[in-house]
């Protein structure tokens, strides 16, 4: 099968998963910094789901471009993944209301993380569909950042119990590091045109 709809049914999803999140940002109660002040954590905790949902769209975006056909795995990997995806519009809203609170933190992180474990598979997915001399699987290599995410997320599940500023701020260095498009499957692709 061919990655197009697949792709196209992922935007979709992921189209509305942002849109649910806005949706969620409700308006000050009144005209005054007070009110927006007081909305803080709700707009900064939207901010960094905004980042992850772009993070994984952009980076699947990038994954499918490099992948030549889908299996059965792969459409149940992609749709594991998606499902962690929508996910983040409650997870977002309960921590941004919870006025960084432990447990909304902690599942924060652990929606972080197992969304970070369903690309792994979705991953791995591809290429036991398409081998190991695959443009995916030449293009991740050892994936160090991918590896070292989930060790993050699960430190700072546990931090958020003892501080969550310190588990917010590790989700926050998490998304500044894949901030940065990875260049490897575009590298790689390159390389194959040559």
């Amino acid at each position: 099968m061919q990655t197009n709809r697949l792709e196209a049914f992922s935007d979709g999803v992921i189209a509305i998963i942002i849109t649910i999140m806005v949706l969620e940002l409700k308006r000050p109660e009144t005209a005054d910094l007070e009110a927006l002040e007081r909305l803080a954590p709700v707009f900064l905790t939207y901010v960094l789901s905004f980042l992850y949902v772009g993070i994984y769209w952009n980076n699947h975006h990038h994954l499918f471009h490099a992948t030549q056909r889908v299996s059965g795995a792969v459409l149940w990997a992609n749709l594991h993944l998606l499902f962690w995806l929508s996910l983040f519009p409650f997870a977002t809203a309960w921590m941004g209301e919870g006025h960084v609170q432990p447990v909304p933190s902690a599942f924060y992180g652990f929606v972080l993380l197992m969304a970070a474990v369903a690309w792994y598979i979705l991953q791995c997915a591809i290429i036991a569909n398409e081998g190991r001399a695959s443009i995916v699987a030449s293009a991740l290599g050892r994936d160090w950042k991918g590896k070292l995410c989930p060790v993050l997320y699960l430190a700072a599940i546990v931090l958020a119990f003892a501080n969550p500023w310190i588990a917010n701020a590790m989700y926050a260095g998490v998304a500044l590091m894949w901030l940065i498009p990875d260049r490897r499957i575009e590298r790689t692709l390159r390389g194959k045109e040559e």
